[in-house]
């Protein structure tokens, strides 16, 4: 019964979006798109409870989020309120009321809220545009948040770049971020990055730490596409092979090196549990940087999955989206100058260390908000 309702809910969620484009010539005043937007944009304070830090056990978080359905749905950044003991969600109106996760996803770093009241009254969800191919490099942008715990903070700049991918992310899992220049601080994750029509282009979810002014956020198609399977499984249901590592170029090596390789994705470390673990595919060992560029050499390359040769980045990304759990993946790997056939059942993939906020790939990607 309650897997039909949250089927409901997430159908009803996605007809509630305003099927929208970008409006041109949108220049309605600053100060205007502020009063009418900031009721929409809450405060996010989430509370950890670690029972092995003897000096601070309780630590609090401060993120944003913005209101979706006005019956109380509110989107934030997963690493915000991923595993927190408490979340309390303060509106602009100075309300303040329990939220229980719906649903959360740390590799995308999406979360939906549920407020934990029936009270909706007056609440106000925001306008989103319908797909980020509208979204144009230039335009004006406004972010509304709550940077260092300063709540209803609005800051202003431009599109400065689109389908920026993150390069801390995993492959198969890289998303085409949003880049703005204006500014996102610790405690803006989780809100809304917004045009001047005032609808919502993107969540900011990230900083270049050594940067000024240098943010992103994730565009609204991928939001779109995932926000059903979110609110109805509690999560992305994903398959696990369990390889990270990067494509490597026979021509390319061979030039620097004299190293055996062959065109396809380099592994260098295999996630343990993983089924490739259990197949024997094994991880680099010999580090080796050129330039900027660092390879872990030493491991398997995988030449094609499921026939698929892996030769270019877009090969490997579309092969891994197009698994799914359950299916059965034969990979050809080249170890020792000989080509062998490896193939297992993909099971679903865990929730991992290097997704849980705080680890170090974590604070990598998100140097946004961490209080």
């Amino acid at each position: 019964m309650r897997r039909m309702a949250l089927t409901v809910l997430s159908l009803a969620l996605i007809l509630c979006f305003p099927q929208s484009t970008v409006a041109k010539d949108c220049n309605e005043p600053i100060p205007d798109l502020f009063e009418q937007l900031s009721p929409s944009v809450v405060t996010i304070t989430a509370i950890t409870v670690d029972p092995y830090n003897l000096q601070e056990r309780v630590q609090t978080s401060i993120g944003s989020g913005f209101i979706i359905d006005a019956k109380g749905l509110v989107l934030t950044n997963s690493h915000v309120v991923f595993g927190r003991r408490a979340i309390l969600v303060t509106l602009d109106d100075g309300r303040a009321m329990q939220a229980i996760v719906l649903g959360a996803d740390p590799i995308l770093d999406i979360a939906v809220l549920k407020l934990e009241t029936d009270n909706t009254k007056d609440l106000k969800a925001v306008s989103v545009i319908e797909e980020s191919a509208s979204i144009r490099v230039g335009e004006e942008v406004i972010v509304i948040g709550n940077p260092l715990g300063l709540e209803q903070t609005i800051t202003q700049g431009i599109v400065s770049g689109v389908n920026r991918i993150l390069p801390v992310a995993p492959m198969g899992f890289r998303v085409p971020m949003i880049q703005t220049d204006a500014a996102i601080n610790p405690g803006n994750s989780g809100g809304p990055l917004l045009n001047r029509c005032g609808q919502v282009i993107g969540m900011t979810t990230s900083v270049l730490a050594p940067a000024e002014n240098i943010g992103f956020a994730l565009p609204v198609g991928v939001i779109r596409r995932v926000l059903p399977n979110l609110i109805q499984n509690g999560r992305i249901i994903r398959p696990w092979v369990g390889l990270r590592g990067q494509l490597i170029e026979k021509n390319e090596i061979q030039t620097l090196f004299n190293i055996d390789v062959v065109d396809g994705f380099l592994v260098e470390t295999v996630e343990p549990g993983s089924p490739a673990e259990k197949a024997g595919l094994m991880g680099g060992v010999l580090p080796i940087r050129v330039g900027n560029h660092d390879f872990l050499f030493g491991g398997d390359i995988v030449v094609s999955f499921n026939g698929v040769a892996l030769k270019r980045p877009e090969d490997y990304e579309k092969a891994v989206q197009n698994l799914k759990v359950g299916d059965k993946l034969q990979m050809t790997i080249y170890r020792e100058g000989k080509r062998q056939k490896v193939d297992f059942v993909l099971p679903e993939r865990p929730i991992l260390p290097g997704d849980i906020p705080g680890s170090q790939s974590s604070m990598m990607i998100h140097e946004t908000s961490r209080g």
